[in-house]
């Protein structure tokens, strides 16, 4: 029983970490989208450096497919991904968490259609009908009954982002999959992240000053620090533990935990109250998750 439980709650938890994200870049407002990219990955590379040492004998078995993935979730879902969302939250003052949850309520659709495609994972038609009412719930966390048309320039240019980085991430979640069913889970954390290091550090170097432009104040490392150890690094390797006993699939919709936590944080944090429309998303949200559960997987 336990066996079953653990991975979709490894995929809650790392979710529930994300959900905190949001207030830990406010931060970095005033630093640059990529250095900030750049310098995550970078800790969180030397973290879990000494698993990549360890895994090596593994690592070289991974044939010419296994390093497409590894690149892959790599470029798109470590720099682009983490890039188009840092950018995006910035162009709201990382203050407005629509952002945040607009990632989630779109990555699904990306992530479900290119595992049916690319992993070849059958969707049952009860399975079609949890994800759409998970994403239905999704949307009205977030939005409630406020309509699109309300939204300013701004959160327009974040929302086009946001839509990027769902794309990023949710394809990584798939290629993500594919990684997994060939190598350990800790050896595809600590390749994600020493791979994107690698490629975040050359880009950096070549688009701006080098080294002598960063520029952080002690509170903003420490931000830093804080983010790779909770909702960086760690969380992405307690996500790719239950990815690992999933179909990324239902990975994905397990992720829409993000949305109702970060909204139920704005309340704590912030003030705002849910609206009754919030609440009727929250309670299709969490049945639907329930529910999924149920659903036969492939370990």
């Amino acid at each position: 029983m336990m066996r079953k439980i653990l991975p979709p709650l490894a995929v809650v938890f790392a979710a529930l970490l994300w959900s905190v994200d949001g207030f830990l870049r406010q931060e970095l407002y005033s630093v640059s989208s990529f250095l900030v990219v750049t310098l995550e990955h970078a800790l969180g590379a030397l973290l879990f450096l000494p698993l990549l040492i360890k895994a090596w004998p593994e690592i070289k078995t991974l044939g010419q497919r296994g390093w497409i993935s590894i690149l892959w979730i790599s470029i798109c879902g470590g720099i682009l991904g983490t890039f188009f969302y840092t950018k995006a939250l910035s162009y709201l003052n990382y203050i407005d968490l629509s952002v945040v949850v607009m990632l989630q309520k779109l990555q699904p659709l990306f992530a479900i259609l290119l595992a049916a495609i690319i992993l070849k994972e059958k969707l049952s038609q009860r399975f079609i009908g949890l994800a759409l009412v998970a994403m239905l719930g999704g949307y009205l966390v977030t939005f409630g009954t406020t309509s699109i048309a309300d939204w300013d320039d701004k959160t327009i240019i974040a929302a086009l982002l946001a839509t990027l980085a769902a794309f990023s991430w949710g394809s990584s979640t798939v290629l993500g999959k594919h990684a997994l069913n060939r190598l350990h889970f800790t050896t595809v954390t600590a390749l994600r992240l020493s791979v994107t290091a690698v490629g975040a550090l050359i880009i950096f170097t070549v688009t701006s000053d080098g080294f002598g432009s960063i520029e952080l104040t002690t509170h903003q490392w420490r931000n830093l620090v804080i983010i790779v150890m909770s909702t960086g690094a760690v969380a992405l390797f307690i996500y790719y533990y239950g990815l690992k006993h999933l179909p990324a699939s239902h990975t994905t919709l397990y992720e829409l935990t993000w949305p109702l936590s970060a909204v139920f944080l704005d309340w704590v944090i912030r003030g705002r109250m849910l609206g009754f429309a919030q609440i009727i998303g929250a309670v299709l949200l969490l049945g639907s998750m329930i529910m999924l559960t149920r659903e036969k997987t492939n370990d």
